[in-house]
């Protein structure tokens, strides 16, 4: 990646009040096209927020978000959607009636690049299927799926838009420490194999600091620090974080 590319998503200043609570103060940063960025910070400390806004879901009180250079901030979702960007979601919802093909070509139809034909859709659902290691057999139903399966359900829906930037909301959650490894190289591999940018909100620490390359954290709303996972894990702030002052901490 070129230090002179613009980056593909740059957010700046970006705030979220509601009534007089600031769930997100003034959060800046920067996400070079081809990066893993992780964006960590306990529970509480405005990530999904932060993500909500970028997605489409939230409409911010101030500050700017650009995808590309066009200003995407208070766009509804499913215009941000078709301009590239795909999200997972912490609680998964698949459409219960629906095979995995079909939850996956109905994304298809929701993301990048408009109206499409039936055949169109359908093979870009079973690419993304293929992507998130589950079948494509049309008539495979989502009621034998576990927590790694809906993930990967998420994970492929939000594939099946086509974007260039996948946003993953706490993919780890509900996972045990194999499946966390297997969704971490997962993501990795589909920035690897795709160019997809990744944004991955996070409170789980270990796992996606051996996959991100930088990473944004969070605390009451606000950027305490951005570097990379190394740096990240020697930060004094970070721990304090995570862990409470040093004094409070167990011998």
């Amino acid at each position: 990646m070129s230090g002179t590319a613009a980056p593909l998503l740059k957010v700046e200043a970006l705030t979220k009040r509601f009534g007089g609570f600031t769930a997100v103060d003034r959060v800046s940063f920067s996400v070079a096209e081809g990066e893993i960025l992780g964006l960590l910070g306990p529970n509480g400390s405005g990530k999904s927020t932060t993500f909500n806004c970028i997605a489409g879901m939230l409409k911010p009180t101030a500050g700017s978000v650009l995808l590309g250079g066009e200003e995407i901030g208070g766009l509804t979702a499913d215009q941000v959607c078709r301009r590239g960007i795909g999200r997972t979601f912490q609680i998964p919802r698949p459409f219960r009636g629906l095979s995995l093909l079909e939850n996956a070509v109905l994304a298809a139809h929701y993301g990048a690049g408009g109206a499409l034909e039936r055949d169109e859709a359908e093979q870009r659902a079973r690419d993304a299927l293929r992507l998130a290691q589950l079948p494509e057999d049309p008539h495979t139903a989502t009621a034998g799926l576990g927590a790694a399966g809906l993930k990967k359900l998420e994970l492929a829906r939000a594939l099946a838009t086509k974007p260039r930037l996948l946003l993953a909301d706490e993919s780890l959650g509900g996972l045990d420490a194999a499946e966390m490894r297997q969704a971490a190289a997962m993501l990795k591999r589909i920035r690897d194999e795709r160019g997809i940018t990744v944004v991955w909100v996070e409170h789980i620490m270990g796992v996606l600091l051996s996959v991100v390359d930088r990473v944004v954290v969070l605390d009451h709303g606000a950027v305490v620090f951005e570097g990379t996972p190394q740096a990240a894990q020697a930060d004094e702030r970070v721990a304090e974080v995570y862990l409470g002052p040093p004094e409070s901490r167990a011998a």
